[in-house]
């Protein structure tokens, strides 16, 4: 009879460390397909339907520190238009050029119109409302869509 009932024991262990497992297995996969807060949404979301306006919300320099942002620098926008074209402005100057965008690289680069200068950005995350890009310096900077 003992016999017996060591295996039922033995059983309902075997039984219960098989359904803690499947648990834990479940909630990792629940919580892994939740979302990536940092997901990298599409190029229409860069530009909505014909163009989309951005303004920095915050900045970090290279080793993660907050950096405030100045009145000039918050008044400053970036638009991005469907044709692949983009307007830097802000202050009384505007900057213009274009833009492309590598979804599966999470990189966009600006060439500047009249200038040997390309700026090139890992996207950390982009959605209809907010894009965070992250400078060759380290440097990162929070964008929201007006």
């Amino acid at each position: 009879m003992n016999e017996a009932i060591n295996k039922m024991e033995v059983s309902v262990k075997l039984w219960m460390h098989s359904w803690s497992t499947l648990t834990a297995i479940l909630l990792a996969i629940v919580l892994i397909s939740c979302g990536d807060s940092n997901e990298v949404g599409s190029e229409s979301m860069l530009t909505g339907p014909s163009n989309k306006t951005w303004r920095a919300e915050k900045e970090t320099n290279a080793v993660g520190n907050k950096e405030k942002l100045t009145d000039a620098e918050k008044q400053e926008t970036m638009q991005f238009y469907a044709d692949g074209r983009f307007a830097l402005g802000g202050g009384g100057t505007l900057q213009t050029g274009t833009w492309s965008f590598d979804q599966a690289a999470r990189r966009l680069t600006l060439q500047l119109e009249d200038q040997d200068v390309t700026l090139n950005f890992e996207v950390l995350k982009l959605t209809n409302d907010e894009m965070r890009l992250k400078a060759a310096d380290g440097s990162e900077m929070l964008l929201q869509a007006d």
